[in-house]
């Protein structure tokens, strides 16, 4: 099973295999972070309310995120199923596998419109959001909620394409639509006036052209994979295998965005000021942690090929690779937003629009919790190797106790007095312990295959 485009993941130098192979994605993480670093960007800087534009589309956010954590969760678990039988070269099941998901994707991305359409008012209020931004918030969230399809099937087909070794076409078309992406917010924002409005119509509009792109590329990746008999449309079995292959996923990502949901809640509760200081850093930092995430999918997919394929010496020294590369990326972000931390903060509010408050919270949290981006680099890869590995219920514990202490922290430390340095200090301390589990649980996973004893020379 392979054309121009896919490549075979269990053969070959796997330190050059996976620089290759992580490259495009970690490019594609970038680009795809830009669409909402670029909408903060310019409705801080153009629109009328700067600031509270700002605060607008960073609480919109944590709602979408909660929704978003189905999407990405179930591309997880569909990209994982998709890659074990491309390693084992199963055509026919690979085609299934992909008639399946698309349908299950369908009905779920249905099932979330309605609930963001119908709960959406309800969840700003839970988030206490202020009034001096409700409004902007809400227009923001609603026009998201209808770009989900999109989202849907623009995430699948870039980890189906990813799982079948192709992970330069989802980047080319990403580009593509993050350019647009960027022209629109200026059109919007600041030739017609649409403020938040605008910079969400920006969005909607370019992931809907992304998505057609990859939609079509996928359709004739799907064509040249020959299978022995007619593939089915939809099968019990598989929608089960996807399933529970993508439970654990969807659950972390619920667990990351549901714990975001009462972190933001308890900063909200803060003031404006802590608000806005959390949402530009916070973004900052997401952004130099993505690129390490978009390294695990693709570990994660070398893991799930190459034990389909009984390479299993060539794991461990693939998780050792893509660390290598991965901490490169986390110690160079550690670096920049550290030492500029008053810089990149601007680059999201213009000065003026900013008030000093502000901008110490920002700087607070980046130095503290950038400080620690390599340890959780240790913990998101530890966890994606052991997803690939088939150890769902290692990835779900350590998400989840990472979770749960991070948002208990926050909350015991700020009504301890702590204020905004308690919620700087219990995303810290959360990545430390949860790194250790992560850790923990992939040397578990290693051991339990009795076949990884050493690193092939």
């Amino acid at each position: 099973m392979k054309d121009s485009k896919t490549e075979n993941l269990t053969v070959g130098n796997v330190w050059k295999i996976l620089l290759l192979y992580s490259l495009p994605l970690f490019g594609s993480a970038m680009v795809q972070q830009l669409y909402s670093l670029v909408d903060l960007l310019v409705v801080g800087n153009f629109a009328q309310e700067g600031a509270l534009a700002v605060d607008a589309i960073g609480n919109a956010t944590v709602i979408i995120n909660v929704l978003l954590a189905f999407a990405l969760g179930a591309n997880g678990g569909c990209s994982v199923i998709v890659a074990k039988y491309s390693g084992a070269r199963n055509n026919l099941r690979v085609r299934e596998t992909v008639n399946t998901a698309l349908i299950s994707f369908a009905v779920l991305c249905a099932a979330l419109m309605v609930t963001g359409f119908g709960f959406g008012n309800f969840f700003l209020k839970a988030l206490s959001v202020h009034d001096s931004y409700f409004e902007d918030c809400r227009a923001y969230l609603y026009i998201y909620i209808g770009s989900l399809p999109f989202v849907f099937l623009y995430n699948l087909g870039c980890g189906i394409c990813s799982a079948l070794g192709d992970s330069k076409t989802p980047f080319i078309f990403l580009v593509i639509s993050s350019l647009l992406n960027i022209g629109l917010d200026f059109l919007f924002v600041c030739g017609f006036h649409l403020d938040v409005a605008g910079a969400a119509w920006a969005t909607l509009i370019s992931q809907a052209i992304s998505c057609i792109l990859t939609a079509a590329v996928l359709v004739k990746k799907l064509k040249a994979i020959s299978a022995d008999s007619k593939p089915r449309i939809f099968d019990k079995a598989l929608l089960k295998e996807l399933t529970i292959t993508s439970i654990p996923v969807i659950l972390q990502q619920s667990f990351v965005s549901v714990g975001n949901f009462f972190i933001n809640k308890r900063i909200n509760l803060l003031g404006e000021d802590a608000t806005t200081g959390f949402t530009t850093a916070f973004k900052l930092v997401c952004m130099a942690n993505m690129g390490v995430v978009s390294m695990t999918n693709g570990l994660s997919n070398f893991c799930s090929q190459n034990k389909a394929a009984g390479e299993y010496a060539r794991i461990k020294k693939g998780y050792l690779a893509v660390l290598c590369y991965a901490m490169i990326t986390s110690v160079c972000f550690l670096v920049l937003l550290v030492t500029f931390p008053q810089f990149f903060t601007n680059v999201f509010i213009q000065k003026e629009k900013l008030t000093e408050q502000a901008m110490a919270y920002s700087v607070q949290f980046l130095i503290v919790v950038s400080s620690f981006l390599p340890v959780v680099c240790i913990k998101i890869l530890s966890d994606g190797a052991v997803r690939g590995c088939g150890g769902n219920l290692g990835f779900t514990i350590s998400t989840f106790a990472d979770l749960a202490l991070r948002v208990a922290l926050v909350y015991i430390l700020t009504d301890a007095g702590w204020g905004f340095s308690g919620v700087c200090w219990a995303w810290s301390i959360g990545w430390a312990i949860g790194a250790v589990i992560a850790v923990a649980f992939l040397l578990f996973t290693f051991k339990k295959t009795g076949k990884i004893k050493k690193l092939p020379q």
